[in-house]
C-alpha cells in the first residue's frame, strides 16, 4: 500500500526534477548520495536518474559531509531569485529562526520556483550531538502562516492520528503500516494530529 504522503512526495519530486533545471537540497535530506550526506536513504534511490538530469546541489551548515555549498539556511550565501527549486526536509526544526529560514528560501527562488518542505509536529526529540539541536514542532496553522508569502501552498500530513501515536513508541517507530490501515478505516488519515507535514510551495 502506498500511503497518501508517500504518493505526495513522489509526485512532487518528479514535478521538481522534470520541470526545473537547478535544485538546491538544504541539508541533503534526499540522502541519495553517500558522498553528500551522513547516511544513505535507500527508499529514495529511484530519484538518482532524475537528479542526474538537473543541476543538483546540496547545502549544509558544516563541511563534514562534503556538501556542494556550506551555508546557513537562515542566511543563505546565494543571490536573490537564483534557484529554480529548493528541497528542505527535516531542517527547520533544527534552526533557531525557522521563519527567517523560510523567508530565505523564498528570496533565493526564481518567480514560479518550487519549494518542498518537511517539518515535524508530533515527533520525538532528535538532536544530533555537536551538529544540530532540536528546537521546534509545527502545527497546521503554523505551517500555513510560515509559508504565507508563497502564491500557492499544498499541505499533506504525514501519518494519521493512530499511526502518529504508535510512531512515538520505540518498538513501532517507522513500522506503523497496521495503524495506517486503522487510520484509513476510521477516517483518521487526514487528522491534524499527525507526525508532520509535507509542503509544496510555489513562489
Amino acid at each position: 500500500m502506498i500511503r497518501l504522503w508517500e504518493k505526495f512526495f513522489q509526485e512532487k519530486m518528479i514535478k521538481i526534477f522534470t520541470e526545473k533545471k537547478s535544485v538546491l537540497d538544504i541539508g541533503g535530506g534526499l540522502r541519495t548520495e553517500t558522498s553528500k550526506g551522513n547516511r544513505l536513504d535507500e527508499k529514495n534511490g529511484w530519484l538518482e536518474d532524475y537528479i542526474k538530469k538537473v543541476d543538483y546541489k546540496v547545502l549544509d551548515k558544516v563541511p563534514d559531509y562534503k556538501p556542494d555549498i556550506v551555508g546557513d539556511v537562515q542566511n543563505l550565501p546565494l543571490a536573490n531569485e537564483s534557484v529554480d527549486a529548493v528541497i528542505c526536509i527535516a531542517v527547520l526544526e533544527h534552526v533557531e529562526e525557522p521563519q527567517k529560514a523560510v523567508k530565505e528560501l523564498f528570496r533565493i527562488l526564481k518567480p514560479g520556483g518550487y519549494c518542498f518542505i518537511y517539518v515535524p509536529f508530533l515527533f520525538y526529540y532528535h538532536p544530533m550531538k555537536d551538529y544540530y539541536k532540536d528546537f521546534y514542532r509545527f502545527t497546521y496553522d503554523g505551517v500555513k502562516y510560515m509559508t504565507r508569502d508563497f502564491s500557492q501552498v499544498e499541505i499533506q500530513n504525514v501519518r494519521g492520528s493512530f499511526s502518529t501515536v504508535m510512531n512515538l513508541l520505540p518498538v513501532f517507530s517507522k513500522k506503523t503500516s497496521v495503524f495506517d490501515w486503522l487510520d484509513k478505516i476510521l477516517n483518521k488519515i487526514f487528522s491534524k494530529q499527525t507526525s508532520g507535514y509535507y509542503l509544496f510551495c510555489v513562489k
